[in-house]
């Protein structure tokens, strides 16, 4: 999609409303919809953001980050740059955009806000994580931390490109084996949590095409 045609759909895109989480999860990550917030247990806040940009072609792109291996729930994944929410966030896109400038080196005055999605429960490391959807004018100079392990620079028209939804097994190290669908994206699998981010995003845009 040209960066153009994107900037102009910002404005119904800020204002269209979006599927529950319940039926998202069913269409992408069906193994989730047993895992509900454990009011004795309350969650941790955390933020994540999809910063949109123009790339090669002025075509429109999206930056995600696969983390570094350590131990933990989450090692080696892909997912949005973000992270949990500190004191001194004055909001939930506050963090957001804090830990994108962190992660990746975007500064904070060259983001744009559009939106924000659904918030998402995020079972094994007990997070509630609330995604935001902003653009860049034009391409960041990224830079990023330790905690990432490469950046990958998503062209949108390879989301919208219904070939690149899939299904697979993942098989764990504990004997799980889970049946669930992920985007093929830049040769990477993106699954969990930013795969359902990702189709509440995609079917939002497809909806105004």
């Amino acid at each position: 999609m040209d960066f153009n045609q994107f900037l102009e759909l910002c404005t119904a895109l800020s204002q269209v409303q979006s599927e529950a989480n319940s039926e998202l999860i069913k269409k992408v990550s069906r193994h989730r919809a047993k895992h509900k917030l454990d009011p004795n247990k309350p969650a941790r806040k955390a933020a994540v953001l999809c910063l949109l940009y123009p790339g090669p072609n002025n075509d429109t792109f999206f930056a995600l980050t696969r983390r570094e291996e350590y131990p933990g729930v989450h090692s080696a994944q892909v997912s949005f740059p973000g992270g949990k929410a500190e004191r001194e966030d004055s909001s939930l896109y506050q963090t957001a955009l804090r830990e994108t400038e962190e992660e990746i080196g975007v500064a904070k005055d060259s983001i744009h806000y559009i939106r924000a999605l659904n918030d998402l429960y995020i079972p094994p490391s007990n997070f509630l994580v609330s995604p935001f959807v902003s653009y860049a004018k034009s391409r960041p100079e990224f830079k990023t931390n330790r905690e990432v392990a490469a950046l990958l620079e998503v062209n949108l028209k390879d989301l919208l490109n219904e070939e690149n939804l899939k299904d697979t097994v993942m098989n764990f190290a504990d004997g799980k084996n889970i049946e669930t669908q992920y985007f093929d994206l830049n040769n990477h699998k993106v699954w969990g949590a930013t795969a359902i981010i990702l189709y509440e995003f995609r079917t939002l845009i497809k909806g105004l095409l």
